[in-house]
């Protein structure tokens, strides 16, 4: 078996349940296409960018055995590119589910609340980790972007924070699958020496956090973009 096709194969994988339900008629997820490929733009690039400097940094690598090209942009292969687009579009589907299935959620005060007390925890867990790379800048980029949308929470009126907190709750599960599959292989190796060295299985712990960012601003995009439409 060409094992160069490990990485493209897990992220295929992914996608076929999400993008195969897009089509369910009360979802209808692909009249929401635009929307979803808009709202991915500028998360990608930004972490895009994050993810080549913390490659140079040696804060993770990829194992050249598991992917199609050593690299594809800069010091990236194609897939982890890739990732940035499919992962998103995933975890929109499911939040686009459990916000249609489940239309009783809704933004309460509570969700504004555990939504603001993680990013003030996650601020000053950033104080005491400056010196772990990975660490550090996963918690003052999700503490920030939270900040972020409280500031401006009129902009973002459409987000429902109840429904992300449910849906990111139910994320979990399929992004650990698959990110567990990519540390064990390994594809990806994380560099111990800048993160907390807390696993979940194989997986960081700091990974929890930096999937929760993604999500959320792909999310608080579309939902923008949706009310504008």
């Amino acid at each position: 078996m060409n094992t160069h096709y490990t990485y493209f194969f897990i992220l295929l994988c992914s996608l076929v349940g999400p993008f195969t339900l897009s089509f369910d008629k009360k979802v209808a997820f692909y009249k929401k296409w635009k929307a979803v490929f808009i709202a991915m733009l500028l998360p990608s690039v930004f972490y895009i960018v994050w993810d080549m400097i913390f490659t140079n940094l040696h804060v993770w690598f990829f194992n050249d055995q598991y992917v199609l090209a050593k690299t594809f942009i800069y010091n990236l292969p194609l897939e982890e590119v890739l990732f940035f687009f499919i992962v998103p579009y995933c975890c929109t589907f499911i939040y686009e589910c459990i916000h249609t299935y489940f239309p009783a959620l809704k933004t309460t005060k509570a969700s504004e609340n555990i939504l603001f007390v993680l990013g003030l925890a996650l601020l000053i867990f950033s104080i005491f980790t400056h010196h772990l790379y990975y660490t550090f800048y996963t918690s003052i980029f999700l503490a920030g972007f939270i900040f972020i949308f409280f500031l401006f929470r009129n902009y973002f009126v459409a987000f429902n924070t109840k429904a992300f907190l449910v849906a990111y709750l139910v994320i979990l599960l399929p992004f650990l699958i698959v990110n567990g599959f990519l540390t064990y292989i390994p594809v990806i190796t994380y560099n111990n020496a800048q993160n907390l060295a807390i696993r979940i299985y194989t997986i960081p712990v700091e990974d929890i956090f930096y999937g929760m960012l993604l999500v959320m601003m792909n999310i608080a995009g579309y939902e923008k973009l949706l009310k504008r439409s």
